[in-house]
């Protein structure tokens, strides 16, 4: 089967960042599942086989051994834990746009005298000292569609030996990186992963794990969740594991076969798809070229314009959002222009 033919796009979705359009498997997995749990067909079981296909689907895309990556429901849930094991009085640097997924978790350890330093993005790397435990910001970010200089922010905390912890769910499944130069990466599948919305992945070095307490420990973080279902000692896994929580089976099950066609496809083929289409929308709207699969504009009245074109796009801190994605044609990106020169 042809790329394009794994998915049914109505024309003029350009709105990736919000979320992502699921590929045929996925909606066909879906609902083998739907109809088994209609009528009883089945245990869970083959439903939770699921979770370790995304798992180490996740584990070879972002370069990591698969015994260091956790799966849960939500970023701001596995950051939490991170937040939570902050030494009293630490310091966290992030960028002053960040999403709050990001954000929010550190900002509620202030009554352990955690205190936030938010500053922008271009300014981060040399905001970074001695005082710095622990920087965090997204590889991508969600209103702009900037990509980080995380090459240059990972050497300056590096130098003050700080933790460096990334929200990549606006970046995993279009740009191609490697996760290993993290403490922590934080992903939820339902964008640029296609995903169903409840599967998130958390890339932990074995250095931060040693650091961390599984707040959310529960049966599936168990040694072998099988024998975990009730009474005492605590038994939880010896890796990543032991920070799991218990998967929503329905997002998994469709979870797996999109991370397998991103695979399939390869992210360095996706990124050159969704940057050159970008970049026509930039040409088109007068704007440089840039290395982002989203387009940040202010165009007057575009939402309006969009809309009455049936274009699918949001607005994000006051500017135009447009993403490109695997599935956005040539035809998406004519339509929008259109759109957009209308008055």
């Amino acid at each position: 089967m042809e790329v394009g033919e794994l998915w049914d796009p109505e024309p003029g979705y350009l709105n990736t960042a919000s979320y992502g359009l699921p590929p045929r498997p996925v909606v066909e997995a879906m609902e083998r599942m739907m109809s088994d749990w209609r009528v009883g067909r089945t245990g869970f079981e083959p439903w939770e086989l699921a979770v370790g296909k995304a798992r180490s689907a996740f584990a070879r895309l972002v370069h990591v051994p698969v015994n260091d990556v956790a799966v849960g429901a939500t970023v701001s849930e596995q950051l939490g834990a991170i937040a939570a094991a902050l030494p009293d009085n630490a310091h966290v640097i992030v960028p002053d746009c960040e999403f709050t997924s990001n954000l929010f978790p550190w900002l509620v350890q202030a009554q352990r005298g955690v205190t936030v330093t938010a500053v922008p993005l271009d300014r981060l790397t040399d905001s970074i000292d001695s005082r710095t435990t622990l920087v965090a910001f997204s590889l991508v970010q969600s209103a702009s569609g900037e990509v980080a200089p995380a090459d240059a922010i990972v050497a300056a905390a590096r130098q003050y030996r700080a933790f460096v912890v990334v929200d990549a769910t606006q970046a995993c499944g279009w740009l191609p990186f490697d996760a290993s130069q993290f403490d922590a990466v934080a992903v939820h599948a339902y964008k640029w992963l296609m995903a169903p919305r409840g599967a998130s992945f958390l890339a932990i070095s074995p250095e931060l794990q040693d650091r961390l307490r599984p707040l959310a420990a529960g049966w599936y973080a168990g040694e072998d969740p099988s024998l975990s279902y009730y009474g005492p000692p605590l038994r939880l896994a010896g890796d990543a594991r032991r920070f799991d929580t218990s998967p929503a089976w329905l997002s998994w099950v469709g979870a797996a076969p999109a991370l397998e066609v991103v695979e399939q496809i390869g992210v360095e083929i996706i990124c050159a798809h969704d940057v050159r289409l970008a970049n026509r929308l930039r040409s088109g709207m007068g704007l440089p070229a840039s290395n982002s699969a989203i387009v940040s504009a202010n165009v007057p009245d575009a939402e309006l314009k969009l809309a009455r074109a049936g274009i699918r796009a949001s607005v994000r801190a006051g500017r135009t959002r447009l993403a490109c994605h695997i599935y956005t044609t040539d035809r998406d990106i004519d339509e929008a222009l259109n759109a957009l020169a209308t008055v």
